[in-house]
Parts: C-alpha cells; sequence; structure tokens
C-alpha cells in the first residue's frame, strides 16, 4: 500500500517544516511566527505536521503597518524611519512575538512579493528575515535582508517560507542561499 500524502503545500516545505517540529520537539523548544508578505504560509506549513502543536505557539499575520504596531508593538518611528521592509522593523516584530507569547524563539518575516511594490531600493523580490530568542542577548540579532529577484509572488512567497523555516531551527545562523 502507498503512503497517502496528504499535504497541501509542496513536498520540499513540507519536509522542512517537519523538520522544525521535530527538532525542536527534540530540543524542548516552541516557535512562533510574525509574516507579513507570506500572509500565513509560514503558519500553515508547520501547522500541517501532525502533531506542531507540542512546537507550535502563534503565527501573527501582521500584513499591514497598523497591525504591527498594534499586534507585535513595532515603533511607527521605525517604520517611518526605515521602512516595513527593513531589518529594524523584522527585529522589532520578533521581538514583539518573544514578549507577547511563550515561545522561545520567534521568526518575522516583512518584503515585498510583488508584482508591484518594489522600488529602486527595494526592488520585488526583497525580503528580510529576523530571529529572537527568549533571554537572548539583543545585540546578537540574526537579521538577513535577502533579495530573491521577482519570481512572481508566490515564488517570493515560497523562499520567503523556507528561509523563515530554516531559521526555526534550532541550529539556524541565517538562511541559506
Amino acid at each position: 500500500m502507498t503512503e497517502h500524502r496528504d499535504f497541501l503545500l509542496p513536498d520540499a516545505l513540507d519536509d522542512l517544516a517537519r523538520r522544525v517540529i521535530e527538532e525542536n520537539r527534540a530540543a524542548g523548544r516552541k516557535v512562533a511566527v510574525a509574516e507579513s508578505c507570506t500572509g500565513g504560509l509560514v503558519s500553515a506549513a508547520l501547522t500541517e505536521i501532525s502533531g506542531s502543536s507540542d512546537v507550535f505557539e502563534t503565527g501573527f499575520v501582521t500584513y499591514s503597518n497598523a497591525a504591527k504596531i498594534s499586534l507585535l508593538g513595532v515603533s511607527a518611528e521605525v517604520i517611518e524611519t526605515f521602512g516595513s521592509v527593513s531589518v529594524a522593523t523584522a527585529w522589532a516584530m520578533a521581538q514583539g512575538v518573544i514578549n507577547r507569547t511563550d515561545a522561545d524563539v520567534a521568526v518575522a518575516i516583512t518584503g515585498i512579493a510583488g508584482p508591484t511594490g518594489g522600488s529602486e531600493m527595494k526592488p520585488v523580490g526583497t525580503v528580510v528575515f529576523a530571529r529572537a530568542e527568549r533571554d537572548g542577548d539583543p545585540k546578537q540579532i540574526i537579521a538577513d535582508l535577502r533579495e530573491f529577484g521577482d519570481l512572481g509572488r508566490a515564488g517570493v512567497r515560497l523562499q520567503a517560507a523556507r528561509c523563515a523555516l530554516e531559521l526555526l531551527l534550532p541550529s539556524a545562523t541565517a538562511p541559506s542561499p
């Protein structure tokens, strides 16, 4: 009898989400995410895995700047100064998740999936990630700005979700290319 795979998302994303759940379960860690351009895709990938409730604490979809401010406590000044797609905003989003949940590690994703919204300074495909850890040194920021290029909206979102999941692995330092 062949195994029936009943998954909504691509196998590669499912396999990575499974690793995140299994490795964090083994490490005794809870994870949470704050998503903007991925619109809940990372949370969806994690909750595709049976037993994910042992590890996955919560996911915030803070698509608008107002949501980033009200739900995560990102300061309006940070967004006005650096923009919503910036290391400063992603870091503030990740810190907001840590401060508002019982998660041990949080990852934030903000970016420009396209096809519109890009600029010369921040073209379509620009995505910023940040990871915060409970009781971590705030000076040890794990953040990364990636320029995936114009892969199409779905392509950018899938690549961003993959990088975010990599950052949720216990051994993570920065997303791989």
